[in-house]
């Protein structure tokens, strides 16, 4: 009876012994799985970081490009722009300078009917016998000449008995006055002026009254 009573117990024992052993392989292996489980959360966590980055690099490269190509545009933009600028630049100054070298041609052609009629006149010097006829001539020729200049907008000094205006006037002489209500005014003109529309282009040259 002691000895299967021992027997038994042993065996209990040996039991408990196994047991303990499969618990710690059971904890054993727990551990490990949570361990791998953390790691391969460790590594999924990596990955997505790494796929948040290259996504931000991906937008940052696409803003890059569209902003390449706004500055491409303007580019192109203000090309256009400097080189319609240019043509109008060299435009302009073409037209320019074939005003200054033609500006006087449609003043020169008015001017040459009065150049055929003064040599009509030269010829017909020589042969005319009556002075009167010649004198009338010229004074034709001329009043068709300031004729043309009025036309152009040329206008003579207005000098006859004027009181002396220096924005108009040159006084190059002052003599007595035959009469006091001539003193401070013209008596006589010895060189014309001019105005072109409302510039003076030459100053008359008066004697003035004292």
């Amino acid at each position: 009876m002691k000895a299967k009573s021992f027997y038994k117990n042993n065996k209990h024992n040996n039991m408990d012994s196994k047991e303990k052993e499969n618990i710690n392989e059971e904890e054993l292996m727990s551990e490990a799985a949570q361990k791998e489980a953390a790691e391969n959360e460790e590594s999924q966590t990596e990955d997505v970081q790494d796929e948040t980055v290259l996504t931000e690099e991906e937008k940052l490269a696409k803003e890059l490009e569209e902003a390449n190509k706004v500055i491409e545009d303007q580019k192109d933009k203000y090309l256009r722009l400097s080189a319609e600028f240019d043509n109008y630049r060299k435009r302009t100054m073409k037209e320019k300078a074939e005003l200054i070298l033609n500006g006087g041609e449609k003043t020169i052609s008015s001017i040459l009917p009065i150049v055929d009629d003064f040599e009509r006149a030269l010829k017909n010097k020589e042969t005319a016998t009556d002075v009167a006829a010649v004198k009338e001539g010229v004074e034709l020729i001329y009043n068709k000449f300031m004729s043309v200049l009025a036309q152009d907008g040329v206008k003579v000094i207005e000098t006859k008995e004027q009181p002396l205006d220096t924005d108009y006037h040159e006084a190059v002489a002052v003599i007595p006055a035959p009469d006091k209500a001539l003193k401070g005014k013209i008596l006589d003109c010895v060189q014309t002026g001019y105005m072109l529309n409302d510039k003076v282009i030459r100053h008359a040259k008066v004697v003035v009254g004292e």
